[in-house]
């Protein structure tokens, strides 16, 4: 016999996520969080088109006295500081690629496999993120910086530089391609301490969504939660993001088993629809994107 605490949520659930089935299913390039001015394609965009919004190639997302944060494939992050665009080049699966225009970007990867060829343009130079970590672009004076994880730079001709964790490299000087190492401590900006306060909001709706999928039989993905008003990451196992956030699998509270992550966070949610059902994990054959370890082969 179903328990009374079961029913209650399956009814709850029924009863809240009509409202996320109405969005759009999230993917490579969907709006997720603004704050301040935001524009699409020049247009002014509100906070309603959060979770419904997306760019699509060729289009340009840009900031003037606020921040934006966009889905790229699942488990990872952009989120653009003030006075920034970046544009829309390749929003598939297989091969995701932005180019940063104006201003700062910086991409928390959660969670990434070998088929995912992960791409950001800044100064007509493309570097490749090649694991979970945290890494930061400026147009302005276009560096990539690496605080956790590993990147690679295309130099042309089918060679690439890597970027290490805690190392930076010029963009705009292909005579000296070479990283040099960083204080990631005195490099934590505004646009740094605005996604690491997104990453904990995020985690905490991780939290509050985790326990009520307990034993439904979802999937890895991204996944609405209507309280929250956003797209929220669970993965098949406990981790931490690169702030130090930690984030729940499915039913991990459910169940009754304490998280070992950062202070953590207790709530009850209910949840909409994720990448699943549409096939963003689906489809066809994998294609590559002419990455350094991406696109269906090699290694990471």
């Amino acid at each position: 016999m179903m328990s009374r605490l079961k029913v209650l949520v399956m009814l709850s659930l029924g009863s809240l996520c009509a409202p996320a089935f109405g969005a759009n299913p999230a993917r490579p390039g969907t709006l997720n969080y603004i704050e301040g001015s935001a524009f699409l394609e020049g247009k002014p965009i509100s906070e309603k088109a959060v979770g419904t919004a997306d760019l699509t190639p060729g289009q340009v997302l840009s900031t003037g006295n606020g921040k934006a944060e966009i889905l790229l494939t699942p488990g990872v992050y952009m989120r653009l500081g003030s006075n920034s665009s970046v544009k829309m080049i390749s929003p598939d699966l297989t091969f995701t690629q932005l180019g940063l225009e104006h201003g700062r970007a910086m991409v928390e990867v959660d969670e990434i496999h070998p088929q995912n060829d992960l791409q950001v343009v800044d100064g007509g130079v493309s570097t490749q993120l090649l694991k979970t970590g945290l890494y930061e672009f400026n147009a302005n004076d276009d560096v990539a910086k690496v605080f956790k994880g590993k990147a690679a730079v295309n130099e042309g001709e089918k060679k690439w530089t890597v970027i290490k964790a805690h190392h930076e490299l010029a963009l705009n000087n292909p005579e000296s391609l070479k990283p040099v190492s960083f204080d990631t401590r005195t490099s934590q900006n505004e646009l740094y301490n605005w996604s690491s306060l997104r990453s904990q909001y995020l985690a905490e709706s991780n939290q509050q969504l985790s326990a009520e999928y307990g034993g439904y039989g979802f999937g890895p993905g991204w996944y609405w939660d209507p309280f929250f008003l956003d797209y929220t990451f669970m993965g098949p196992y406990p981790f931490y993001s690169p702030f130090g956030w930690g984030f729940y699998p499915f039913g991990y509270g459910y169940f009754g088993g304490g998280f070992y992550g950062r202070p953590g966070f207790y709530g009850r949610g209910y949840a909409g629809r994720g990448f699943h059902g549409g096939g963003f994990h689906g489809g066809g054959g994998f294609h590559g994107g002419g990455g350094f370890h991406g696109g269906g082969g090699g290694h990471r």
